[in-house]
């Protein structure tokens, strides 16, 4: 018996060659998962994006830069976890990197600094100077302050056998002297030394300590956007004002800095 106009047939169509309603939504449900594990494999594979709520990379970053950032080599990251997975590139010294706040510090936010110091090396500061392995460092990309020359932050190991007190994270503090050697640091296996360009305002490896390679999430690429607004904004609970100030560029153009975009690293 003929099948009739509209009744179903086999590989989900009916007489009339068209999808029966239940293929249609089979096929829809089957695109959007395959667009999602997709999503999932370049955001954690890939590129990711991250907006810069802190001025600690001035004027090499601003606040309200956002920034596409490459794990490609550097890290993968593990579906519907925070856990990640080293790769097989490593960052160089001075290469910009985006890695995962230390233990401890109180933020969930991923942080971006320079890396000044790779494993084995011998890292000192003076005077807001760095040296690397008793070489100066050749650094045009700092904001510095004269005003900090002689400060604690800026001649880095302290001098001397007492710490200030408060200033260093508990657990650096404690471990600091066992990587002296000479009056500098020594970089240790599998770990980086890192510091902010802008040298006073940057909560860095100085209070902190070393960054472990498997923290390292990728580096910056390239700023796809960048809108004048205060620091708060682009902190997290802040949807409602992060939202005005990009309505915000529609009106008043100028908030934007046009310049800035696509601007490489």
């Amino acid at each position: 018996m003929a099948a009739k106009k509209g009744k179903q047939a086999r590989g989900g169509k009916r007489a009339d060659g068209k999808l029966t309603t239940g293929s249609r939504i089979s096929r829809e449900v089957a695109w959007w998962l395959w667009a999602a594990l997709a999503f999932i494999f370049l955001e954690g594979t890939l590129l990711q994006a991250r907006m810069i709520p802190s001025g600690s990379m001035e004027n090499t970053i601003l606040v309200g830069d956002h920034l596409m950032v490459s794990r490609l080599g550097y890290s993968a990251g593990i579906p519907f976890t925070d856990a990640q997975v080293p790769l097989w590139l490593n960052p160089k010294r001075q290469q910009v990197i985006v890695f995962a706040p230390p233990p401890g510090e109180g933020s969930n936010q991923d942080l971006v600094k320079r890396v000044i110091g790779v494993p084995g090396d011998l890292i000192g500061i003076r005077q807001g100077r760095v040296y690397v392995n008793g070489k100066r460092l050749a650094e045009p990309y700092i904001l510095p302050d004269p005003q900090d020359h002689d400060s604690v932050i800026e001649n880095f190991p302290p001098e001397g056998s007492a710490l200030p007190a408060g200033l260093f994270a508990p657990g650096w503090a404690a471990t600091l002297r066992s990587y002296l050697r000479n009056g500098q640091v020594r970089v240790p296996p599998d770990h980086y030394f890192v510091l902010g360009d802008n040298r006073g305002n940057s909560y860095d490896s100085r209070f902190w300590g070393f960054v472990p390679r498997k923290d390292i999430i990728g580096v910056p690429l390239f700023i796809y956007l960048s809108v004048r607004a205060p620091g708060a904004v682009w902190e997290p609970g802040h949807t409602g004002e992060r939202l005005e100030a990009y309505l915000r560029t529609l009106i008043h153009p100028r908030e934007m800095r046009w310049k800035r975009l696509f601007r490489t690293f």
